[in-house]
């Protein structure tokens, strides 16, 4: 979609993982509305893009997930960040300081 933002590959699962920690349990649709909001709406997370990164984090122990009642009283799944979801936090959070860094040296020719 124009003015949209693609994510760069392995970044959903940090911003995922990084929103759980701070907000505590949430449906996909609340993840998707948070992240939507943070980026001042630069990211639109689908649910083809969103529902497979959380059964993909769910799937590597990094999220746990169980029914509950929506806001507005509807079933929903509330995923949720584990001990081990939280362990891969500070470690993708590391790597990608690590690269952001790297990009900005290089788009700065070495001149800092």
């Amino acid at each position: 979609m124009p003015g949209k933002s693609d994510i760069l590959q392995g970044t959903l699962d940090l911003m995922v993982l990084k929103t759980l920690e701070t907000l505590g349990p949430l449906h996909g649709y609340g993840i998707a509305l948070r992240l939507e909001q943070l980026s001042d709406n630069m990211l639109e997370l689908n649910q083809g893009t969103l529902y497979p990164a959380l059964l993909r984090l769910e799937q590597k122990g990094w999220i746990s997930s169980e029914w509950g009642e929506s806001e507005n009283k509807r079933r929903a799944r509330f995923y949720s960040i584990t001990k081990r979801g939280r362990k891969q936090l500070r470690a993708e959070t590391a790597n990608w300081e690590r690269f952001t860094g790297i990009v900005t040296r290089v788009l700065a020719g070495g001149v800092e």
